[in-house]
């Protein structure tokens, strides 16, 4: 792959709420009534998202669904998930599996995640979201809510607040 540019231009990303750039590629034609209230929703969604060394973070966020990541290329992209317990977890999406790095990650729903292009110009993966994704259904977290929800946690997930 040529550079993070490129991949924006070719693939036709947009800058993403949370960081990094995205563009939906995929929704299923079926839908069903399992949002909040019963609100429908596709049954399953998937897009291109992109970190680059200029949008190197992906910022604290929960969706409701459950999400799986897969690693396409570029840089490694370090995870910062916390389960509804609040139980700190890191993973790497990459290739180097010799190094613990994996090429698919899943996140459930309810668990609290960041992501961050740690170095390199970019990191490329998709995400399959299912039931499909809402933006009713994401919701970011501020440095006050972390302090509150998550007290021990406050100071390594501050650098993933949105300001």
């Amino acid at each position: 792959m040529k550079s993070a540019q490129h991949l924006i231009d070719t693939l036709k990303l947009k800058p993403h709420p949370e960081g990094g750039y995205f563009k939906r590629v995929y929704q299923s034609e079926q839908t069903a009534p399992i949002g909040p209230n019963d609100a429908s929703r596709f049954l399953l969604t998937c897009i291109y998202y992109l970190l680059t060394n200029k949008s190197p973070i992906g910022h604290l966020h929960v969706n409701r669904s459950d999400i799986m990541h897969f690693y396409h290329g570029g840089a490694p992209i370090t995870y910062t998930l916390v389960s509804p317990n609040g139980e700190l977890h890191r993973e790497t999406l990459g290739s180097d599996l010799d190094q613990g790095q994996k090429l698919q990650l899943p996140v459930p729903g309810g668990w609290w995640k960041a992501s961050q292009l740690p170095s390199g110009e970019y990191g490329l993966i998709s995400e399959a979201v299912a039931p499909g994704f809402d933006p009713e259904d994401m919701r970011f977290i501020d440095q006050k809510e972390v302090e509150s929800q998550f007290p021990k946690l406050s100071v390594p997930l501050s650098r993933f607040c949105r300001a």
